[in-house]
């Protein structure tokens, strides 16, 4: 195929791993377990299949003897998906292609394909893990933000004022405050991290995707030739989900919404004034920021459960000395 680009196919169907029978081929064997294997294909450092299924069982079958590794009643939770018709995306690494790239890590797989649910499927990833996954959804959109439509989706904490020191340990502070949010919305929800459009940028963490950028990312719609949009007509939504088998018990369902308002999570760090100050402002000054220092402890205290006395050892606090009671008099 002289457009197949960087996809180069298979000759062969791969290796027969035991499988019963061998004398009727691979065809009639996986014909026997209701499997089909509808395309082959390698791309990169991935050999792919694409699999349709009439049973869970056999679909469970066919791929543990296909060199698969998946737990035992996996069955379970493919059924679901083969009653909707939905076709499986395999990827098995072929090492001997990937010591060629000379990359440290496997590359990302990017796909496009038409549906007309506006899903995420989820529930397969749960398959192998034993704890708490977490999961970055980006969604690119015409019209404004997304949002999850079969579970809640809600703002990260933002626009709060704490320590000058958190900064150098930000990363720490997210991690923390992410989880106390988590647990204070019952482990069920999405959350808002992100929501901006792309044609615009006051403020911002980053500059604005360009349309080459959008392109690679998927966004078809700028090259439609469609002149009501507007030359970067592109909205988009960050959502950050943290899911177990037993709190996100379905796929994500999404919806685009035509709210267009911007959001991101912001922190504010206020440095304190450490010049000299003898001036009564200066005095009045200091007493204040005192105060406000202890509320910004408290309120990291609050977002991330981190102890309150291990926060104020790490704060400055000025040495404020009390207003003499003849001061107020003239």
């Amino acid at each position: 195929n002289p457009c197949a680009d960087n996809r180069r196919y298979l000759e062969s169907a791969p290796a027969d791993l035991g499988r019963p029978g061998g004398a009727r081929g691979p065809d009639a064997y996986d014909r026997s377990l209701g499997v089909t294997v509808e395309e082959r294909f390698s791309v990169g450092e991935y050999n792919i299949l694409i699999l349709s299924a009439k049973d869970s069982r056999g679909l469970e079958t066919w791929l543990r003897r296909n060199g698969y590794k998946i737990p035992r009643g996996a069955n379970r939770l493919l059924r679901p998906y083969i009653r909707q018709n939905m076709k499986f995306f395999v990827a098995k690494v072929n090492l001997e292609e990937f010591d060629k790239t000379a990359y440290q890590r496997l590359r990302p797989l990017q796909m496009a394909y038409e549906s007309p649910r506006f899903m995420l499927p989820i529930r397969l990833g749960m398959m192998n893990a034993t704890g708490e996954q977490d999961l970055i959804v980006y969604v690119l959109s015409p019209r404004g933000q997304a949002e999850m439509t079969n579970y809640r989706t809600v703002k990260i904490p933002s626009n709060t004022e704490i320590p000058v020191f958190v900064k150098a340990e930000f990363g720490d502070f997210y991690t923390a405050m992410f989880q106390t949010a988590y647990e204070g919305e019952g482990k069920k929800v999405a959350f808002l991290e992100y929501a901006w459009d792309m044609a615009s940028c006051d403020p911002c963490s980053a500059n604005p995707l360009n349309r080459e950028e959008l392109r690679k990312s998927g966004v078809f719609w700028l090259n439609s030739g469609r002149t009501n949009r507007r030359p970067n007509n592109v909205y988009i939504t960050r959502l950050h989900v943290r899911y177990t088998r037993d709190t996100f018990p379905e796929d994500l369902m999404f919806q685009e919404t035509s709210n267009r308002e911007l959001f991101q999570g912001r922190y504010i760090l206020r440095h304190p004034f450490t010049g000299e100050m003898s001036c009564r402002a200066g005095v009045d000054y200091q007493q204040s920021l005192n105060r406000r220092l202890q509320q910004e402890a408290q309120t990291l205290a609050e977002l991330t459960g981190w102890d309150i006395d291990e926060i104020r050892n790490k704060i400055d606090f000025p040495d404020v000395k009390p207003i003499p009671w003849w001061r107020h008099l003239w």
